[in-house]
């Protein structure tokens, strides 16, 4: 999985226009569809958005926004099927975010069935 971070001070410094970002994606995006890796992926709403959830003491505690106070937030996902994983992070490497916050690259665990 590549979890895309962002930052909006990031996007504010972009060099070149957000078209350009988006024509990156999407460039990617379709490589990736035509190379049978894309297996899924979705953007996130804003942090604006979230609700977090805590149980003590057996009672659910919920607070508007994310549990950590961060600039930078969880903005989407993508789900890649690859060869290895240094192919996940040549695709990380490529995808506009990584130069403007972070991109996190993490395995799936396969669930065993029982």
């Amino acid at each position: 999985m590549l979890m895309i971070y962002t930052n909006p001070a990031s996007q504010e410094t972009i060099a070149g226009s957000a078209d350009e970002v988006m024509a990156e994606v999407d460039a990617l995006m379709k490589e990736l569809s035509e190379s049978g890796e894309l297996a899924g992926g979705q953007a996130l709403e804003g942090p604006a958005a979230a609700r977090t959830v805590k149980v003590r003491d057996g009672l659910p505690a919920v607070t508007d926004g994310p549990f950590l106070e961060a600039k930078e937030y969880l903005a989407g996902y993508l789900i890649v099927d690859c060869a290895t994983p240094e192919r996940a992070v040549e695709i990380a490497a490529r995808w506009p975010d990584a130069r403007l916050c972070a991109m996190e690259v993490r395995p799936i665990v396969d669930e065993v069935e029982g």
